[in-house]
């Protein structure tokens, strides 16, 4: 018998410079010049605000690991410690930054130029336009403006989180004093960021530190502007629960939301020109490492910028009125058939499982599920989970309108969906108010299951409807996300669904569950399972495949069974848009595995799992990722798609789009890089966002077995396929 195979920290690689990767392809987008001007713009800004919570959260819990004290986690399954992982993810993420600035700098403000939409230095401003500028400081800028002094009887202030400050040294000229200090000015964030000067007709904009700036001698009358420079902090902002009993979870999380603003700097962003004096001072208050010697190289969390600081604020352009020549064709989400305005959904539910695709599928029908259970006299009962949803929500305001219509409401909100804490805490508070039973889950653990069920008197029985996600209950980003979710009044599923709610709300366990395959009990170990099942399969000489969509592939166990299946010989085909710690192709160990990363307009979010072939393939929907988290750390759920034409749906249609995608697929390479699939000569180009906005069919006369089919094998793809 074969000894098993030593996985080796080679075989792996490292999670945060995967994400890194990701957040590359992210830039990529915003560098090509076949996306519309303002769609590459986003992208910027996406950059941006992804970089951002990778240093508030990875690269805070790495340095606190590096240079807290603390006692230092496990390496990471590639062999770097945190200190090796910190100066690796500094060195990267420069030349991301770099790239990044130099696609604004180079190519899209002169484009934005060119298209009439002007972003002009005040120094630049015409008679016009100055007086423009004046007028706006003096009327909306100046009453709000705090400008604030830093000396012993003034102490720096806390700057917050992202937010965007005017540092400047003063000389005093005239009045009472230090001779010398330094000051600074935090730009308001109820300002937009970008100024209109240009009139009605024109779209000219100026910044508006650039305005504050220019007015500085305003806001510190007596005093001299020696020097001054916009600069931004990131700060720790993983701000765990404790995991321990707590009287009042509400509480409890307002307390840790308050304690965010007392957290540590990780980052600082400065204007590449900051006089040294200036950088010194803010590095000594808040304590940053800046050419700090580990493991013989120098550290600093300080970033020099050649530009515009916080790209997210790029959204304002990009939603500028008007400009829909400059962004990607609207589209209008199909309704399914039965699942119109008029028609009745609990009578569709009740003939046929549904399944709906977003944003490609309208989310309409899912908000509508929750509005009509309110509304209908014959509906007892609603039960939902809420991890992330929208800031005016209508399923909100619909389980409010059931509480308040005299029906049995429960809401699992969990106050612990980062940075969506605050927005859930004022959505709890007001379905309490209305009468909505609220629970929010367990101290030591997310609710991250994405569920809802009605119930319903139909003469003299009961019957569930239930809806399963792969995605959150929010209708806004269901326009931006790719999602999966299943309509269904499946005895079995409801009665797991019935018994997933119980141990939300009341601890209760002990049942055996038919259908639904539930983290943190049952999830890991079944999907183990599933990846040996295909394994023995093809070691046993018969037909085996797995197909898998999703988000993250970090944890260990699962890669390596993995690994034992494409050493068995299983083709296995993996579509993973983010973090992927698996290394596909190496000799012996993953020659029979593909990856697969899809970034464009909408952002791939679904979680589908495939494992064997034909009619007998088991094909699952999901909530979770692969990843220690959410098998360990979350209640997740995984739902069986079991009727011929919706796993067909699956395997014949939604999965080969995926899968012939050769132009905004990347494929990962063995040693970590990622390059662009791209079609052969004289073969028809594939993107599937697109083909899936139109639904274009996939051919059916391909032959048994051949590439693009989900029941045939897949051989690696020939490299001269690669860009």
């Amino acid at each position: 018998m074969d000894q098993p195979t030593q996985f080796l920290p080679e075989h792996f690689i490292n999670r945060e410079l995967s994400w890194l990767e990701f957040n590359a392809r992210v830039l990529e987008e915003a560098q090509d010049p076949s996306n519309p001007l303002l769609e590459r713009a986003k992208f910027l800004a996406i950059f941006s605000s992804n970089l951002d919570e990778f240093f508030m959260v990875r690269v805070a819990g790495l340095r606190e690991q590096a240079f807290g004290g603390v006692a230092a986690q496990d390496v990471a399954a590639d062999g770097y410690g945190a200190h090796a992982q910190l100066l690796k993810i500094s060195q990267r993420t420069r030349e991301l930054v770099a790239e990044q600035y130099r696609c604004f700098n180079e190519a899209i403000l002169p484009a934005l130029a060119t298209e009439g939409i002007r972003i002009l230095p005040e120094s630049d401003l015409d008679k016009q336009q100055r007086k423009i500028a004046h007028d706006f400081f003096h009327q909306r800028a100046f009453p709000i403006l705090t400008p604030m002094a830093i000396d012993p009887s003034h102490p720096s202030p806390r700057f917050h989180n992202r937010g965007l400050y005017l540092v400047a040294r003063l000389h005093r000229t005239q009045g009472v004093g230090p001779a010398d200090l330094y000051a600074v000015v935090q730009l308001p964030q109820v300002l937009p960021r970008f100024i209109p000067v240009g009139g009605l007709k024109d779209n000219d904009y100026v910044l508006l530190e650039d305005i504050l700036a220019s007015k500085l001698p305003e806001l510190f009358g007596g005093y001299e502007i020696s020097r001054h420079a916009c600069f931004r902090m990131t700060r720790d902002m993983d701000v765990d629960l404790l995991e321990q009993e707590a009287d009042d979870m509400l509480h409890s999380i307002e307390q840790r939301l308050r304690a965010r603003n007392h957290s540590e700097a990780v980052r600082l962003e400065v204007q590449s020109g900051i006089g040294r004096d200036l950088l010194s001072m803010l590095v000594h208050e808040e304590k940053l490492y800046h050419k700090y010697d580990v493991d013989g190289e120098s550290y600093s969390e300080i970033y020099r910028l050649d530009g515009l600081l916080d790209m997210t604020s790029l959204w304002e352009i990009v939603n500028l009125r008007g400009r829909n020549d400059l962004l990607p064709p609207s589209f209008t989400p199909r309704i399914p058939p039965g699942l119109g305005p008029r028609d009745n959904l609990f009578a569709e539910i009740t003939q046929r499982d549904i399944l709906l695709h977003h944003p490609f599928d309208s989310f309409d029908p899912v908000v509508r599920f929750i509005q009509a259970a309110a509304e209908d006299s014959q509906v007892l009962a609603i039960k939902q989970t809420l991890y992330r949803t929208s800031g005016d929500s209508p399923i909100v305001r619909a389980l409010i309108q059931a509480a308040e219509n005299g029906k049995q409401v429960t809401a699992l909100v969990e106050l612990k969906a980062r940075f969506d804490e605050a927005n859930n805490i004022d959505w709890a508070r007001q379905m309490e108010r209305a009468g909505v039973h609220v629970v929010y889950g367990f101290m030591d653990l997310k609710t991250h299951c994405k569920l809802a069920m009605v119930v319903r008197q139909e003469g003299k029985k009961v019957r569930r409807y239930v809806h399963l996600g792969t995605g959150n209950y929010n209708p806004h980003t269901a326009r931006l996300y790719t999602d999966m979710g299943l309509f269904t009044s499946h005895k079995l599923i409801a009665d797991d669904a019935s018994a997933l709610f119980n141990f939300l709300t009341g601890y209760s366990q002990g049942h055996a569950w038919s259908k639904l395959i539930v983290a943190p009990q049952d999830l890991h170990r079944h999907t183990l399972e599933l990846i040996d099942g295909q394994t023995k399969r093809a070691r046993a000489g018969k037909k085996a495949r797995i197909v898998a969509k999703l988000n993250s592939l970090v944890d260990r166990k699962t890669i390596e069974a993995l690994y034992r299946a494409s050493q068995a010989g299983v083709p296995i085909e993996l579509i993973v848009r983010g973090i992927c710690c698996l290394r596909p192709g190496l000799p012996g160990i993953s020659e029979n595995i593909q990856v697969r990363s899809i970034v464009d307009r909408f952002l791939e979010h679904s979680r589908i799992f495939v494992f064997g072939t034909g009619a007998k393939a088991e094909v699952l929907l999901s909530s979770a990722d692969w990843m220690p988290r959410n098998f360990g750390r979350r209640v997740e759920v995984a739902f069986p798609l079991e009727t011929p034409e919706l796993k067909e749906q699956i395997c014949q249609q939604i999965l080969p789009i995926y899968l012939q995608d050769n132009t905004r697929a990347r494929r990962l390479m063995p040693d970590g890089t990622y390059v662009r699939a791209t079609a052969w000569h004289g073969e028809p180009t594939h993107r599937s966002q697109v083909e899936l906005l139109g639904q274009i069919p996939v051919p059916q006369d391909q032959p048994s077995g051949s590439e693009g089919s989900p029941n045939g094998p897949l051989p690696v793809e020939d490299k001269s396929r690669i860009a």
